[in-house]
C-alpha cells in the first residue's frame, strides 16, 4: 500500500446502455481518469411486458466498481475525497414509508405514456407548460410518466411516499439522504426554469387537473445545487466496498449536464453530447421562453453556475446501435464497427436524409428495417449493403444537428462559429466530418469521457482542489485531453 499522495473523486456514470465507475485524479491542473469498472445496462421486459431498468442490477455493478476504486486508489497512493452521480434524465423510482423501492423504475421507452401528452395539454396548454418550465415536447418527460403511472403500475402510485430520479436514488442508498439535483430535476418539466425551484403553479395545476397526483409536491425531495454536499456513505455500503466515511457531493447529476460542464467550449461555441442520444445546442445565461423558441421546440435544460442548456434532442447513435445489434443477431457475432464506418465512409453520401427523429425509431428492436421502410417512404431504393444504410443514418444524424444549430444560433441571438462533440460519438471520425460539412463550421472532438470528466471536477472545486468558474474547469479539461479538429470542406 501506498500512502495517499494524491487526491482522487470516484464518478459514478450511468448510461442508458452501460454504467462505469470512474476514478479521477486531480492535481488542480490536470485531471486523469481510471476507469474502475463497467457493467451493461439496459430496458428489461417485466411479467407484465413493460419496460424497466432493473436498478439492482447496477447497484450491484455500481459497489463493485466502488471497491475496485478503492483498491486502485490504495495501490496508486489516491486518497478519494469524494464520490458523485451522474445518469440520463426523466427517469425515477417511488420508495414507500421505509423508504423501500416500490418497484423497478420505468424506462422512459416504455410505450404507456402514448397519448399521454395530448390529454395532459387539453387541460394546461403546451405554451403554459413552456412559460414556466421552458421544455421541449418529449412524450416521455416525467410529468407525462407521473400521469401515465397514476392509471397504471399495478397501484405503485399509491404505494409511494417519496420520488427520486435516477442518480438521486443512487445518491439515497449511498448516503440514506433524499435530494434532488437540479440539473436532472429541469428535465421533470416540473422545475421553474428562471428561478431554479418545484413550480408551484404546475404543480397545483396538474393535481386540480389529475386528482390523482394531489400530495405530488410533497413526495418531491429538496432541491440542490451540484457541488452541495449530500452526505458520507452509510455503514453498511462502507462494509461493502471498503472505502471509509467518504462524502458523496452532488455534481450536475443530468449526464448532459456533466458533459457540457466538460466540454472545452469557447464563447460563441455549440456542443453536440453525442451518445444513444445528441443533445444539441448552446450554453445561455438564461433560458428563451419566446413563442418562436416553443414553437421550434427548443429545450432549456440547467446547467453548472446557474447557466441554461438551450438545446434540442437529435435522436443520437441510438439508430445505429440498434441497427448494430440486429445485425450481430442475425449473425450470431459481433460486428467489427471500425470496419463498417470504414466502409460507410467510402459510400457515396446525399442518396437521402431521412427524419432521424421520427417515433417510429424510439422503441428498440428491428431497427434495419424501420430505416429502409423510411427511405422508401422518400421514393429512393433501400440501401442493399449495411454500409450504405450506416451512410444513410450518419448522414442524417449529421444533418439533424447541423439544423439544430442553425436555429439554436437564429433563436438564441447567437453566432456560432464552432462546434465542440463530446462523448462517445466523439471517436466516431465520419460522424464528426460529416456534422462539419453539414453545419459548415469547424467541429472540435472530445474528450470522450466528458461525462465522467465533468462529474469529478465539480466535486474536485467542491473540496478546493480545483477553484474558479466553468472557465477553470474547462482549462482543466483542455490540460487533460488531446482534441481533435475536423474542417468543414470548402
Amino acid at each position: 500500500m501506498v500512502e495517499p499522495v494524491e487526491t482522487g473523486f470516484v464518478a459514478i456514470d450511468l448510461g442508458a446502455t452501460s454504467g462505469r465507475v470512474m476514478l479521477g485524479v486531480v492535481d488542480g491542473r490536470r485531471a486523469e481518469l481510471v476507469e474502475c469498472g463497467r457493467f451493461p445496462n439496459g430496458p428489461v421486459t417485466d411479467e407484465r411486458g413493460e419496460l424497466r431498468w432493473d436498478v439492482r442490477a447496477l447497484w450491484s455493478g455500481i459497489l463493485d466498481g466502488l471497491r475496485s476504486a478503492g483498491d486502485v486508489a490504495r495501490e496508486r497512493g489516491v486518497a478519494i475525497r469524494g464520490i458523485g452521480v451522474d445518469s440520463w434524465a426523466v427517469d425515477y423510482g417511488l420508495l414507500d414509508t421505509a423508504g423501500e423501492l416500490v418497484a423497478d423504475p420505468y424506462c422512459y421507452r416504455d410505450p404507456r405514456t402514448d397519448g399521454v401528452a395530448d390529454e395532459v395539454y387539453r387541460q394546461i396548454p403546451f405554451a403554459d407548460h413552456y412559460a414556466v418550465n421552458g421544455l421541449q415536447h418529449l412524450p416521455f418527460t416525467t410529468e407525462f410518466q407521473l400521469v401515465a403511472g397514476v392509471f397504471g403500475s399495478a397501484g405503485e402510485w399509491g404505494k409511494a411516499e417519496h420520488l427520486l430520479l435516477v442518480p438521486d436514488l443512487i445518491t439515497f442508498w449511498l448516503t440514506g439522504r433524499r435530494v434532488a439535483e437540479v440539473t436532472n430535476a429541469s428535465t421533470t418539466g416540473l422545475l421553474d426554469a428562471r428561478s431554479r425551484t418545484w413550480s408551484a403553479e404546475l404543480l397545483d395545476r396538474l393535481a386540480a387537473s389529475h386528482p390523482g397526483l394531489v400530495g405530488l409536491q410533497a413526495r418531491l425531495p429538496e432541491l440542490v445545487e451540484p457541488g452541495a454536499a449530500v452526505g458520507h456513505l452509510l455503514p453498511e455500503v462502507r462494509e461493502a466496498t471498503g472505502l471509509g466515511e467518504v462524502p458523496v457531493l452532488a455534481v450536475a447529476s443530468h449526464d448532459t449536464a456533466s458533459a457540457v460542464a466538460a466540454a472545452p467550449l469557447g464563447h460563441s461555441a455549440a456542443y453536440i453530447s453525442s451518445g444513444t442520444w445528441s443533445l444539441v445546442g448552446l450554453e445561455l445565461p438564461a433560458p428563451v421562453l419566446t413563442e418562436a423558441s416553443r414553437a421550434a421546440n427548443f429545450t432549456n435544460e440547467l446547467g453548472l453556475d446557474g447557466t441554461v442548456r438551450y438545446l434540442r434532442n437529435v435522436m443520437g447513435l441510438w439508430v445505429l446501435d440498434e441497427c448494430v445489434r440486429a445485425w450481430a443477431a442475425e449473425d450470431g457475432a459481433p460486428v467489427d464497427l471500425t470496419a463498417l464506418l470504414a466502409e460507410a465512409a467510402t459510400e457515396p453520401g446525399g442518396r437521402c436524409l431521412i427524419d432521424v427523429d421520427g417515433d417510429e425509431f424510439l422503441a428498440p428492436g428491428d431497427m434495419p428495417r424501420r430505416v429502409g421502410e423510411a427511405v422508401s417512404r422518400l421514393g429512393v431504393d433501400v440501401p442493399g449493403t449495411r454500409s450504405a444504410l450506416a451512410r444513410v443514418i450518419l448522414d442524417s444524424l449529421a444533418a439533424a444537428s447541423a439544423r439544430a444549430i442553425s436555429e439554436a444560433s437564429s433563436l438564441a441571438g447567437v453566432v456560432v462559429d464552432a462546434v465542440h462533440v463530446v462523448g462517445g460519438g466523439s471517436q466516431n471520425e465520419l460522424l464528426c466530418r460529416l456534422t462539419a460539412e453539414a453545419a459548415g463550421l469547424p467541429v472540435v472532438a472530445g474528450p470522450v469521457e466528458a461525462t465522467a470528466l465533468g462529474n469529478v471536477l465539480v466535486q474536485a472545486r467542491a473540496v478546493g482542489v480545483v477553484s474558479g468558474g466553468l472557465t477553470a474547469l474547462r482549462d482543466v479539461v483542455r490540460a487533460s485531453v488531446t482534441l481533435r479538429r475536423y474542417a468543414p470542406e470548402p
